[in-house]
């Protein structure tokens, strides 16, 4: 498979707590990040998303900051119980995108 990722992907141990946006509701879902990238972000759930909807996500760094942001689901893939998603972020301030660069500049630093 050809790799068409514009940008580097790097794991961070978070969790995302996110609202549906389109449809107003307040349920927040547990999920767990297994990559994340200044363009997006993979992670896996429970719950059934929606593929094209935008949930609005607070995303806990490891320096335990937390980053507001929306994220528009454009890939999912069932796994056994559980669901992988892949998003994309939506008018992530660019602050926050720098954070998740530091980040990802460490770890390859300290590798």
């Amino acid at each position: 498979m050809n790799e068409r990722r514009k940008t580097k992907r790097i794991e961070l141990d978070a969790k995302l707590f996110v609202n549906r946006l389109d449809k107003h509701e307040e349920e927040e879902v547990n999920i767990d990040v297994y990559d994340v990238s200044v363009s997006g972000i993979g992670f896996n759930c429970d719950e059934a998303l929606t593929i094209g909807a935008v949930y609005d996500a607070d995303l806990t760094l490891w320096t335990k900051d937390v980053i507001h942001a929306f994220i528009e689901i454009v890939r999912i893939i069932k796994v056994d119980d559980t669901f992988q998603y892949g998003g994309v972020f939506i008018g992530m301030p660019e602050m926050d995108l720098k954070r998740i660069e530091i980040y990802d500049t460490v770890e390859t630093l300290s590798k």
